[in-house]
């Protein structure tokens, strides 16, 4: 097989690109072994638990704006010290929950993701830095924490919580801060804490908000879109509530939930029940009495962020290479795009579309079968039969590949008497990025 130059200097190029970040890697953990060795003194115990009795001159003058209120004082500050609080997620809620934690002067910082840094995280993720791209986000966020107060010991886990780790993880901090933005680990944290006996502060934004959604609309932020302000609003509010609880002060949201609406700029809150005794995990008799698998549970992944679905057979399914070959043989035929009318902003592809949102589907799959069949047949009317004699295609393109397979299998089923061909792009418009234009815009 022969190679080209350009092929040998693009291989070069990814080489140098992976020894950059793996030095990179590197230099940030040494950096974070050498404050450990720092950190580590006769005055301070790094077990399960730190304790000071004192504030240095140093602390005296880092602190000293809220060493002033009488609410905190310098007791406040001796039990933050003293305190360990664990964040799990270093995203868009973890992040400034984990830097105005590390600025208050907790004593031990723990912050676990199992996930790299990516360029789509840095709108709304604002420790991490485009030269992070590809770094473990916890270590990202470690070292960002630690560049604002080397004071603080921080330890970054880069893995999953699951089931087997999560007890002996949670069991060293006196606070757990629950920045994740899946079900599964949201369960597993709730159960988690309950049984080690530790409080747990629980967050949650998309969109334009900062409160769990319903359960029919749950998403994530990479299908439901974030402004980036609204986890950094939340993730504040989670470090103010566990900076209160670590040091000595009443929280504020014990049975209260308090949601947020960034398009109205309002606050609400919301009196929550009390324990329920009959409650399979924290009633007077539990059942549950130790964890479960809650991705089996929920029936999700915790790393599902872009789950692929397998809805169709592949007879209903072409590649975008495929596509790029009808369009560069000019095969007549209906192209529908099925994202929300905002996204054909972003990007569409070279051939004029149908737009019609995928959720119109389950609404009224009639009138949109309907609106279809009236294309395909004045694209009929205006064009001769293809060169193999079949009728007009149908094409059907998402962003990722999930929802058209969805609206091609309801219009299978609405148009089965019609003989119209349906089929969808698989891999949507991520594949084309991939598999026929690298210029086109992934997001």
């Amino acid at each position: 097989m022969d190679v080209t130059v350009k092929e040998l200097q693009s291989e070069l190029a990814e080489k140098e690109e992976e020894i950059r970040r793996l030095k990179q890697l590197l230099n940030m953990r040494e950096d974070q072994e050498e404050r450990l060795k720092v950190y580590i003194s006769p005055e301070v115990d790094v077990g399960d638990k730190t304790y000071h009795e004192r504030l240095s001159n140093a602390d005296i003058s880092r602190y000293s704006r809220q060493l002033i209120l009488p609410e905190f004082g310098v007791t406040g500050q001796i039990k933050l010290k003293s305190s360990s609080v664990l964040v799990v997620g270093a995203g868009g809620l973890g992040c400034p929950a984990a830097i105005y934690l590390a600025a208050a002067g907790v004593g031990k910082l723990g912050v676990v993701d199992y996930d790299e840094v990516e360029l789509s995280n840095l709108h709304r993720q604002i420790l991490h830095t485009v030269d992070r791209v590809g770094v473990s986000k916890s270590l990202s966020v470690a070292q960002s924490c630690f560049r604002l107060n080397p004071s603080v010991l921080y330890i970054p886990y880069q893995l999953q919580l699951n089931s087997t780790n999560a007890l002996d993880i949670i069991k060293s901090y006196d606070v757990v801060v629950d920045a994740t933005d899946n079900v599964a680990t949201r369960y597993l944290l709730n159960d988690a804490c309950v049984l080690a006996n530790k409080p747990l502060v629980s967050g949650s934004a998309l969109r334009f908000e900062g409160q769990p959604p319903p359960p029919e609309t749950v998403t994530n932020c990479s299908e439901g879109g974030v402004l980036g302000v609204v986890p950094g609003i939340i993730g504040s509010l989670q470090a103010l509530e566990a900076i209160k609880i670590a040091s000595g002060m009443e929280p504020s949201f014990c049975q209260r939930l308090l949601l947020f609406d960034g398009l109205d700029g309002t606050f609400r809150n919301i009196k929550l029940r009390s324990r329920s005794k009959s409650c399979s995990v924290c009633g007077e008799k539990p059942t549950i009495l130790k964890l479960i698998d809650y991705e089996q549970f929920c029936g999700a992944g915790a790393t599902d962020k872009n789950p692929d679905l397998h809805v169709l057979s592949d007879s209903s399914r072409i590649s975008a290479k495929e596509y790029a070959s009808m369009l560069n043989d000019r095969v007549p035929h209906v192209l529908l795009d099925v994202r929300p009318a905002v996204e054909l902003d972003i990007c569409k592809l070279p051939h004029p579309a149908l737009n019609i949102p995928f959720p119109l589907f389950n609404k009224n799959i009639s009138q949109v079968a309907s609106q279809i069949m009236q294309v395909v047949n004045d694209q009929c009317h205006s064009t001769t039969e293809q060169p193999d004699g079949s009728t007009i295609q149908v094409v059907c393109v998402c962003r990722r590949g999930n929802d058209s397979q969805l609206a091609v299998d309801l219009l299978q089923k609405k148009l089965l008497s019609t003989g119209v061909n349906l089929v969808d792009i698989r891999g949507g418009l991520y594949s084309w990025t991939k598999q026929v234009d690298a210029d086109f815009p992934t997001y």
